[in-house]
């Protein structure tokens, strides 16, 4: 009986440990991209967690820290995340999920000034599917991907 009450025990031991290793390692993020799996020191990443500020955040501080001087003012200027997203993207949604335009853009950008990323855009408002594209214009400051400009695709 004493033997089966270890068992048990160390069991649920492990149990309580490996769920907390699952856990630990499910919140953990290590790159941008819908798996994950975007390298964290490109424009494209920089570009998608720029507008992940304007659309899940509740201010525009980390928006504006990921901007050229140019944007910030910009930005500034329309004082909430909302504003931003209605008048200066013409992009409002309700959700919205925000991937790079795929493709093979390893090491064309390691010693680049500047970058030009395509971003699609695909999420809901008022219960409506809403797509779109957005051209955004990226200039590298030390180590670090700012957006310039952003302008909507001219072929739409």
């Amino acid at each position: 009986m004493r033997r089966i009450s270890h068992v048990f025990y160390y069991s649920f031991i492990l149990l309580v440990l490996a769920l907390q290793g699952c856990d630990s390692a499910s919140n953990k993020k290590t790159g941008g991209g819908k798996f994950g799996m975007m390298d964290t020191n490109t424009p494209e990443y920089a570009a998608v967690e720029f507008f992940e500020h304007i659309y899940n955040d509740k201010k525009l501080d980390n928006a504006l820290a990921m901007s050229t001087p140019r944007m910030a003012k910009l930005l500034r200027s329309y004082h909430t995340n909302r504003n931003v997203q209605r008048h200066v993207f013409d992009l409002v949604y309700d959700e919205v999920d925000i991937q790079p335009e795929p493709g093979n853009s390893f090491g064309r950008n390691e010693y680049a000034k500047s970058a030009v990323v395509t971003l699609f855009f695909t999420g809901t408002l008022h219960d409506d599917r809403v797509e779109d594209i957005r051209i955004v214009e990226m200039v590298r400051n030390d180590d670090e991907w700012l957006v310039d400009l952003v302008q909507a695709d001219k072929y739409l």
